[in-house]
């Protein structure tokens, strides 16, 4: 898979290698090496669904999630997570993008846990995780174009689709080909419910307290000094959250900053 950067011509964009998810790179490439070395590793930091429900290995919730079951496997989720999360954590910021992969991985483990409650299996991978980022992306960038198989061009959206309905039927069939769809359908659902219903409402709540501010800051003026030591904060929680997680009254000093700045 490939995608396409912004404007016209469809022109390539390199993705920057962004601090957490170098930062989880590195881990899972660690861990693949050192989870060879240990012979139970699989069975106790794999995801064995009938030992979180009776024996209470809450644990592996997480740690499933840097285990993989060979070099393609971490290969392309490896892939994938350079390629889709690095622009999903500049716009969101780092601690954002980290909350997000956490949640959408554990969420897709416990979805996995429930449906099979009963199996001694352990799954392991970033997979669950990994889907929720490619929903993230095709909510964040719809109509990016993304170069299946290096020359297929299919948008964000509906290549989402496409691979939500392969893992739907592939749970219905159940075609025994030891890939754990129900984690991978649990990654797209909840990262959907998050993004659409909590994130969503964070945001409508964001607008009203920029709209209560705004009424009570309109018409104040302030001397250059203080301004620029509110630029400044901003620019700090620019560097932490992203773009997404400033207020509408701090994009608009940003925007201010920009003007007085490019006018002086």
């Amino acid at each position: 898979m490939r995608y396409n950067g912004y404007g016209s011509g469809r022109q390539f964009l390199r993705p920057r290698f962004s601090g957490a998810v170098r930062t989880l790179i590195i881990i899972n490439i660690a861990v693949f090496i050192l989870q060879y070395t240990f012979r139970e590793a699989h069975s106790l930091f794999g995801l064995v669904p009938i030992l979180v429900v009776k024996k209470y290995y809450v644990w592996q919730l997480v740690t499933y999630m840097f285990l993989h079951g060979g070099f393609f496997h971490l290969l392309f989720n490896m892939f994938v997570l350079w390629m889709f999360g690095s622009e999903l954590e500049s716009r969101w910021g780092r601690n954002e993008f980290l909350k997000y992969y956490f949640i959408t991985g554990i969420g897709a483990g416990i979805v996995y846990t429930a449906a099979r409650f009963n199996s001694y299996v352990p799954t392991i991978g970033a997979s669950g995780a990994i889907y929720g980022l490619l929903l993230a992306y095709a909510l964040t960038f719809p109509n990016r174009y993304i170069y299946l198989y290096f020359f297929i061009p299919v948008k964000a959206k509906f290549l989402v689709l496409i691979f939500g309905f392969i893992e739907f039927f592939a749970v219905l069939s159940r075609t025994g080909d030891n890939i754990a769809h129900f984690a991978h359908l649990g990654g797209l659902l909840v990262g959907f419910l998050y993004l659409k219903l909590l994130k969503g409402k964070a945001n409508i709540l964001r607008r009203i307290i920029f709209i209560e501010r705004k009424a009570t800051d309109a018409d104040v003026e302030v001397d250059d000094t203080v301004f620029e030591d509110t630029v400044n904060n901003v620019l700090r929680k620019l560097s932490k959250v992203g773009l997404d997680g400033l207020s509408p009254y701090e994009r608009d000093i940003l925007e201010q900053a920009r003007k007085r700045y490019r006018d002086t």
